[in-house]
């Protein structure tokens, strides 16, 4: 009897402490993805106070505020869709857990936009359109805007659709849109736009080439040698020496904002001989690590581990050079414009670079694990020394055209680093007589297995996958169309609402 009046009696508190609970968890499940929002919501607040304080006294300052808060939005949306390329090698091939790669990205990516950012920003504020060609410093201030409205919006867009596009097409486009709707075509510099042009249909190629002449040299010394472990203490170090002498050239020969530039043929002997001190350190941590290693890939797998991280780093540092640009290019452009009429100031304001900076790595703290995934996973099998020739190739790719100062597409070359290194497999799977004696000395005389008569299997066992390969290139063309098409409506917008 006493059971049952208890069973009768209702936990009243109880049950109202669940629901209560329930909800809180419902509360914070939906939250969650609205928490990264208002952190880029109070980061574009604190970009307009910035700009509002660095700007006191300049005519237009709330124009340059708007403008800075929209700088830091582009910014944001570089960071979430373009450095993925940066990590999504190493983070494919399991060299590095997502977390470290954000974390090393984001803080190469800041020192890349304050040591070398300045040369290719300058060249998208005054190089892509003639600012004297313009009524007045006001309509060019607009144009700005709207390139940077237009570029932001559609790179937003495209990363809530997981497409890799180049930020750098958007933001390009964008001006070119903007300064044709304001000041009529004759204002855009198309003998500039024609080498940007150039630079973006070569780029790729030049990325996918250097990727796989790396792994093709690491196959032949290395993976198909005996004693790959032995093989791999001789060359590895050398490998690390040329990376670490080719970022060492570029630095001191124009890649430090001009805080200290050497001559080329200076530069070129610096980064020699940091190359060789590089191999002298490397080379006795090399042998440490290799000791006790058996004589296969997936020791190989863990003598290039650290080498793909600082191949990661560099490419974060080469992209936050090249790619600031496209969020503080047309900030850069306002304020100048702005203090100065028809003329430029010869050194961007550290707190616009600052901006972008952060911005970037901020939008990929937040935002960018989605693509990393995609660009990492997707488009090709990639383990430690793949993913190596991979973010080497596109970092020496990216860091020469930031010598230039040339705004070129990092998505461009790294995806294109990526496809070159499968096709490469694919051609030196069939075509490499070293893999074939090496097969066959390891399988007691076996020959290789021959490639399939039918061609459906043969599609199949394709190393690249080829529907990724199409969507990028459909993303790659339509982007500067329809972002200088946007930033045309944009602009026209603005001049109807403001003048």
């Amino acid at each position: 009897m006493a059971n049952s009046q208890v069973r009768l009696r209702k936990p009243t508190l109880d049950k109202d402490l669940e629901k209560l609970t329930f909800t809180e968890q419902a509360t914070h499940f939906v939250l969650r993805s609205w928490t990264g929002v208002g952190i880029a919501l109070v980061f574009l607040l604190i970009a307009m106070a910035v700009a509002n304080t660095y700007a006191t006294g300049t005519p237009g300052v709330l124009v340059v505020a708007v403008t800075a808060a929209l700088a830091a939005y582009m910014a944001m949306n570089i960071g979430a869709n373009d450095v993925t390329n940066n990590v999504g090698a190493a983070v494919g091939a399991r060299a590095m857990s997502m977390g470290v790669a954000l974390i090393i990205a984001a803080v190469f990516e800041i020192a890349g936009a304050l040591l070398a950012g300045q040369g290719v920003a300058q060249t998208v504020a005054s190089g892509i359109i003639d600012r004297a060609l313009f009524p007045n410093p006001d309509v060019f201030a607009w144009a700005m805007m709207a390139a940077l409205i237009s570029a932001a919006l559609w790179i937003n867009i495209a990363t809530l659709a997981n497409a890799p596009i180049s930020t750098t097409h958007s933001i390009i486009g964008g001006v070119i849109g903007a300064g044709a709707a304001a000041s009529g075509f004759h204002s855009v510099q198309w003998d500039a736009i024609a080498v940007i042009v150039v630079s973006w249909t070569v780029s790729p190629i030049l990325g996918g080439v250097i990727a796989a002449a790396f792994l093709y040299f690491i196959k032949e010394f290395i993976i198909y040698r005996e004693d790959k472990i032995e093989a791999a203490k001789t060359w590895v170090p050398v490998l690390v020496a040329v990376m670490a002498g080719s970022f060492a050239a570029f630095l001191v020969n124009g890649g430090t904002n001009g805080f200290y530039d050497v001559p080329i043929g200076k530069a070129l002997l610096m980064g020699l001989g940091f190359g060789i001190a590089t191999y002298v350190v490397t080379r006795p941590i090399v042998r440490r690590t290799a000791d006790g290693l058996d004589n296969r890939n997936q020791s190989l797998r863990t003598l290039f581990r650290i080498p793909l991280i600082c191949s990661a780093a560099l490419l974060s540092f080469a992209h936050g050079a090249n790619d600031v640009s496209n969020a503080v290019g047309p900030l850069y452009g306002v304020v100048s414009a702005l203090r100065s009429g028809s003329g430029g100031e010869a050194v961007i304001p550290l707190w616009v670079m600052v901006i972008g900076a952060f911005g970037i790595s901020l939008g990929l703290l937040l935002f960018g694990p989605r693509l990393i995934r995609i660009v990492g996973n997707e488009i090709t099998k990639l383990n430690p020394m793949r993913a190596f020739c991979v973010a080497l190739s596109s970092a020496v790719a990216v860091l020469t055209a930031s010598a230039f100062a040339i705004p070129v597409s990092s998505t461009h070359i790294a995806v294109g680093a990526v496809f070159g290194v499968g096709l490469f497999r694919e051609w030196y799977t069939r075509n490499s007589q070293r893999r074939i004696d090496y097969i066959r000395s390891r399988g007691n005389g076996i020959a290789p297995e021959e490639p399939p008569a039918n061609l459906d299997e043969t599609r199949r066992r394709y190393l690249v996958r080829r529907s990724h390969f199409m969507t990028i290139i459909s993303a790659w063309i339509v982007t500067l169309p329809v972002s200088a098409m946007l930033s045309a409506l944009v602009f026209l917008a603005l001049n109807a609402l403001f003048t």
